[in-house]
């Protein structure tokens, strides 16, 4: 008994793949009569027609992975705010060089201590040349 084309009937009318469709071997008389797609879901309801669950493997969520390039990390911002500081002084103490109110050596040392990071603004480097110029 051949019901093949009864199942391309019941896949197309209940929106599944053929292979997912199981016929009751009980009620084969019945869905051989079925003609019509109204037929075919009338025996789904009464319970001759089954479908089974999709079968395979889960669907694994995809993992970004980020370049080298695009990682943004702390150390970032630390060192943003080191470089636009130590130009910020470097370039005020090349200024006083220039107009020569320091020295090449007073120059040279107000340079060591930007870079160790002893001064944390424009104003407090210009507080300790007032101090600096007072005790001499």
């Amino acid at each position: 008994m051949n019901l093949k084309k009864k199942k391309i009937l019941a896949a197309k009318t209940l929106g599944v793949g053929r292979n997912r469709i199981i016929l009751l071997k009980s009620r084969l008389d019945e869905i051989k009569e079925a003609i019509t797609k109204q037929d075919i879901r009338d025996l789904k309801n009464d319970g001759a027609i089954l479908i089974k669950e999709i079968g395979g493997k889960k669907k694994k969520n995809k993992i970004v992975k980020r370049s080298p390039g695009n990682v943004r990390k702390k150390i970032n911002k630390r060192k943003r705010e080191y470089i636009s500081i130590t130009r910020k002084l470097r370039r005020h103490v090349a200024e006083l060089k220039k107009q020569k109110k320091i020295s090449k050596e007073e120059s040279k040392e107000i340079r060591k201590k930007i870079r160790d990071r002893t001064f944390k603004s424009k104003a407090h480097l210009k507080n300790y040349l007032k101090e600096g110029l007072k005790g001499k």
